[in-house]
């Protein structure tokens, strides 16, 4: 490979042993920083229940969690501009400068987290750091998915490009694993609780800038894409402005946007919110809650390159509506008898089927997304409207669930009777019943791909 482009074989079917494992050293070089930007939100999260009250008033621990969630949230409204900033970069200048810069933003904003002053010390001004750092963060994965999803997606063999794609994906989830991981260890091995809650909570932060800093050294020889520069020199030609080529796509954008929304509302919800219910709700412990995620994290990336690959033989289409009917149609099963349980065995094994439903859309949400457009505007067309999905429904499922877990009985009775749970479930199904709408419409991308259209 050269800085000019790659050099991958496409003439082969794409089985070739040494040809695979030099796509996927690229894959994942490309996409190592979606593996810590999700150590990173994955962290947040996590270890919120530790950190918490060094950034909040004191309160109950359920007030202090839904703080620590508002704040997750309401970073997520900068991902679109993120996804617009490290887009056009990606587009214009190159994949590999926009992937640099994201995770140098990444770097800062994790680093700035660790070294924050607690409530304590400065006041409310604890809480505004915690928010300047999450920007940060949102920024940088806002541009990342854009740049990581089209530079996968350009690599990638033509005839695999599922299994790669799952393979991508499995860098998200082998971020959060890793978060999950580090939590383990500080939780069983190395700190008590209460030195967790005093300063335990910043190591894995810490942890991940050292990682970031380690993904820039990766990425510094990393090569553009053969795509991008042929597209680079067909946009020359032609004087189109990147907004001007955007537009004459308008319908692909909102098929994102259709695409998304179901799919990361599930994700986040068997990821980012069930930490939180498998231990406010299923009232698992502390160490059951880390053993039951992270096992059920590592199940999840064995599914993704099965699943990607599944889409390569059959299409995307299949595995998009059987997400769909079956995330519908299961999702209040499976959270009902979920938190009907108090096993942490039980809880692994009905989590373990909702992500058998799940993968259907993570292994090959990225290749869909990066078929619907031609290169020349693909990482801002797949960037920014999954960041506008993303910060509308994603990161909005905790707030939401913790929210609803607050209602007042008599709230709830005007709300039919349902408890807050149960209209968490109404909630996360309606999200999935609205992209299983668009699955049905849409073409099936393997066959209708754009990825050849330069421009």
């Amino acid at each position: 490979m050269t800085s000019a482009g790659n050099n991958f074989d496409n003439t082969t079917d794409g089985y070739d042993l040494a040809d695979v494992r030099c796509r996927v050293k690229a894959i994942l070089t490309g996409s190592i920083g979606n593996l810590i930007e999700r150590y990173d939100v994955y962290c947040y999260t996590a270890f919120s229940l530790y950190f918490q009250a060094s950034f909040f008033p004191p309160a109950d621990e359920l007030t202090q969690a839904l703080n620590a969630a508002i704040v997750f949230a309401a970073t997520f409204v900068l991902r679109p501009f993120g996804s617009i900033l490290f887009g056009i970069m990606a587009d214009k200048i190159g994949r590999r400068s926009a992937l640099m810069l994201s995770v140098i933003t990444m770097c800062f904003g994790a680093l700035l987290i660790a070294v924050c002053p607690t409530y304590t010390d400065i006041g409310i001004w604890a809480a505004v750091i915690l928010v300047v750092a999450r920007a940060l963060q949102s920024l940088s994965v806002g541009g990342e998915y854009g740049a990581s999803t089209t530079y996968l997606a350009e690599v990638a063999h033509p005839n695999r490009r599922g299994f790669y794609s799952g393979v991508w994906y499995t860098t998200l989830i082998g971020g959060q694993l890793a978060a999950i991981l580090v939590l383990f260890v500080l939780q069983k091995l190395l700190l008590t609780p209460d030195q967790l809650k005093t300063w335990g909570w910043r190591v894995p932060f810490v942890i991940g800038a050292v990682l970031a800093a380690y993904a820039l050294y990766m990425r510094r020889t990393m090569p553009e894409t053969n795509h991008f520069v042929q597209a680079k020199k067909q946009v020359a030609q032609s004087g189109e402005s990147t907004f001007a080529t955007l537009l004459r796509y308008k319908w692909e954008l909102l098929k994102v946007i259709g695409i998304t929304i179901g799919g990361t509302s599930a994700f986040y919800t068997y990821t980012i919110y069930m930490q939180k219910f498998l231990k406010l709700s299923v009232k698992l412990s502390d160490d059951e809650t880390t053993s039951v995620v992270a096992a059920y994290l590592i199940l999840a990336i064995i599914l993704q390159p099965i699943y990607g690959a599944l889409s390569d033989k059959w299409g995307r289409k299949p595995l998009l509506i059987f997400f769909g009917v079956m995330g519908v149609l299961g999702t209040w099963p499976l959270l009902t008898a979920l938190k009907g349980t108090h096993s942490a065995l039980a809880a692994f094994f009905i989590i373990s089927a909702a992500w058998l439903i799940v993968s259907g859309y993570t292994s090959v949400t990225a290749i869909v997304k990066a078929e619907l457009f031609p290169t020349s505007i693909r990482a801002l067309g797949v960037g920014l409207p999954y960041a506008f999905a993303a910060a509308v429904v994603g990161g909005t499922v905790e707030p939401i669930g913790l929210a609803l877990n607050k209602l007042t009985p008599e709230t709830l009775t005007s709300l039919g009777g349902f408890t807050g749970d149960q209209l968490f479930y109404i909630y996360a199904s309606a999200l999935i019943f609205i992209s299983l709408m668009v699955y049905l419409t849409l073409p099936d991308t393997k066959a209708t791909s754009k990825m050849e259209q330069h421009s």
